[in-house]
């Protein structure tokens, strides 16, 4: 209990390793491939981050995610997410930080046309390699997410994790 405490401390303290009047840009990339019995499923994600530092502790932006799944039966789907998001980072040192993006945005999905919204909470690390281009370390987080599509029921997602997942992106900051 005191480890999450420590760590929610951290999350809510947060400032920026940017300098004020910076250009931020960054992503992931994500692939997955799962085989059950003879049925196989591959997923791809990329997912491009551009935003601005107004100040020494805040970015804003937006971020899209553009997704392909691909599966055996042939109900295949293509993904699109685009919105936008607040960071507040906070230095530990010259090389670490750590950072909490909030955001949302609207979603579709080429199966049955479905379209709806997302919303996040994310706590990570950034680790600056050289002159503002470093790697981003995120621990999971709160998400939502809703998606209705033509004869499809509503679906609507909430999931909590912290520790169990572990998502490595890379950000570059730009001096104006």
């Amino acid at each position: 209990m005191k480890k999450l405490l420590l760590c929610i401390a951290l999350v809510v303290s947060t400032m920026a390793t940017a300098q004020k009047g910076s250009i931020l840009v960054g992503g992931n990339v994500e692939y997955s491939s799962d085989k059950i019995g003879d049925i196989k499923n591959e997923s791809f994600d990329f997912s491009p981050t551009f935003g601005y530092q107004f100040s020494e502790n805040w970015t804003a932006g937006v971020n899209a995610t553009v997704g392909n799944i691909k599966k055996d039966n042939g109900q295949n789907s293509n993904n699109q997410k685009i919105g936008g998001f607040v960071r507040y980072s906070r230095p530990l040192n010259e090389t670490f930080a750590v950072f909490a993006d909030i955001g949302s945005g609207y979603q579709q999905n080429s199966i049955n046309d479905a379209k709806g919204m997302y919303a996040y909470i994310t706590p990570a690390l950034f680790i600056n390699m050289n002159k503002g281009f470093g790697l981003n370390f995120s621990i999971g987080g709160l998400n939502y997410d809703n998606i209705d599509g033509k004869n499809d029921l509503r679906q609507e997602h909430i999931k909590f994790n912290f520790g169990k997942t572990l998502n490595i992106g890379i950000s570059k900051n730009f001096s104006l």
